[in-house]
């Protein structure tokens, strides 16, 4: 069985070495450091070893009164996006199915694509300039409506929303091709013989097309639910001013602020772990209660 394995590897050694650079990127980055959380149970020492303390970061992390505010903020931020921007890959694929002319779709598609390539920095730029209070065009917009102009940026009230506008627009293409791959590998024979029961265009979509993006629905959904405590470091980073910190202030940039730049690297750690192990639960719960209500779930 193994020598069948293997020469079955052998043939196909080309897509193993395409698979090489990713196999790469996930060890040194994704598997290796797993070893290191080890640290959130000890005294870090640069010379010498370090020291067992058992939960003494986990008990000072959950007294501290700041990382009640981050964790508040990562929950929310993260649900209003999983709420909020979930549907929208979605429907953008309803709609680019509906498009019969194939250049102006493959135009839309290039275009709504094009974002996700950019980094957090390029865009926050793009963002700072169409929300500027001075020349924006939102307030250019509504100075022709007769209202004030309004600095979103350094809003409390406003920056969330911000946050949230500019994640939708940065993965509604790339997002989408998941639900798209899926719509298109619909059987054309399905549609012939809706058509020729009479069906209308929406009956179409919401009998045949939607029950087909059922498992891709559930199984992003759940891998959603499971990065609800990742509410976007970069695209924090590049947002947050003074006025808007305490709002937007996560669990990754709290990490960041005191692993790095502090050099807290235990207390850091266990914040880190904490958030990796909620991540992890909400995985499994997720997934069973989805396979347990629909029989359906993300393997």
């Amino acid at each position: 069985m193994m020598g069948y394995k293997l020469r079955k590897m052998w043939t196909d050694w080309v897509l193993y070495l395409m698979l090489l650079p990713a196999a790469v990127f996930f060890t040194l980055f994704h598997i290796l450091p797993i070893y290191g959380m080890k640290l959130a149970f000890y005294d870090y020492r640069i010379i010498g070893e370090h020291v067992y303390v058992g939960m003494k970061y986990f008990n000072s992390l959950f007294s501290t009164p700041v990382f009640a505010t981050v964790l508040t903020n990562t929950l929310v931020i993260s649900a209003m996006k999983l709420i909020l921007i979930f549907p929208i890959p979605i429907l953008f694929a309803l709609m680019l199915n509906e498009f019969h002319n194939g250049r102006f779709r493959k135009a839309i598609q290039v275009v709504s694509y094009l974002p996700h390539f950019l980094s957090w920095v390029v865009i926050a730029g793009v963002w700072f300039e169409f929300l500027s209070p001075s020349t924006g065009a939102i307030n250019e917009l509504l100075k022709l409506f007769g209202l004030p102009a309004h600095d979103f940026l350094t809003d409390k009230s406003a920056i969330r929303w911000v946050l949230v506008a500019s994640e939708a627009w940065r993965g509604i293409g790339w997002d989408s091709i998941l639900f798209f791959a899926a719509i298109l590998g619909i059987s054309p024979s399905l549609y012939e013989a809706a058509y020729s029961d009479g069906a209308n265009r929406w009956q179409i979509v919401t009998r045949i097309v939607l029950p087909h993006l059922y498992v891709p629905m559930v199984t992003i959904f759940i891998l959603n639910v499971g990065f609800i405590m990742n509410a976007g470091l970069d695209q924090v980073l590049n947002f947050t001013n003074v006025s808007v910190n305490s709002h937007i202030d996560i669990i990754d940039t709290y990490v960041y602020r005191v692993g790095l730049v502090n050099g807290e690297y235990s207390f850091a750690t266990a914040a880190n772990l904490f958030k990796s192990i909620i991540g992890v639960v909400l995985v499994l719960s997720t997934h069973f209660i989805s396979k347990k209500l629909t029989s359906k779930g993300a393997w």
